[in-house]
């Protein structure tokens, strides 16, 4: 086992891109992808502390710099790209929804989606093509890419934040106190107002 940890580590280190547990017994030979496994738990471990760790996401393997250290590795100038609130939103519907068509994009938010949208979220790498919907017309399919789960520090998308933490970090706000905010204290004058159009 020893020997094969040594292996892993050494197929990781070498790596171009981050490798699943099926090619790297492929890689390796004769291993087992429970016994690689169980070698990429034991690196895991090893590296916990240290300057690298050995992390998963979208059940893919690479090492990544410690996040207490990233910022030593950080040029000093940084191209700040801010998504556009078109944008944010479809990448929020595409990783909580996927696979996705534009149609059902358009559906969920209730208003058109630009090709450039998309574009934009897949020259981010966040975003690729996932093949395409066998329905009538066989519109394309989105879905989330490995780089979305390794940017936004995710091991998959079940660790996606549910509906109860985003309202406790007030980025969702009830619908009630939503509506009241909308709506203002002119509520009653508005009812008022409809009532009298509907018997004029």
């Amino acid at each position: 086992m020893d020997e094969l940890v040594r292996a892993v580590e050494a197929a990781l280190f070498a790596a171009e891109e981050p490798m699943a547990v099926d090619e790297l017994a492929h890689f390796l030979g004769d291993a087992s992808n429970a016994d690689v496994r169980e070698a990429l738990a034991t690196l895991a471990g090893h590296y916990e502390q240290r300057g690298v760790r050995l992390v998963e996401r979208g059940k893919r393997w690479h090492f990544e710099t410690a996040p207490d250290l990233a910022h030593l590795l950080r040029r000093e100038k940084e191209q700040v790209r801010r998504l556009s609130r078109a944008a944010t939103e479809v990448l929020a519907i595409i990783a909580y929804h996927e696979p996705v068509s534009r149609a059902e994009i358009e559906s969920i938010r209730g208003v058109q989606t630009s090709g450039g949208t998309l574009d934009v979220l897949m020259e981010a790498g966040w975003v690729k093509i996932a093949g395409r919907r066998e329905v009538p017309g066989r519109p394309t399919i989105y879905a989330t890419t490995s780089e979305f789960l390794d940017h936004f520090g995710l091991t998959s998308r079940r660790d996606l934040p549910g509906i109860a933490e985003l309202r406790a970090t007030g980025l969702l706000d009830p619908i009630d106190d939503a509506y009241d905010a909308l709506v203002g204290d002119d509520d009653g004058q508005v009812i008022e107002d409809i009532e009298a159009d509907s018997e004029a």
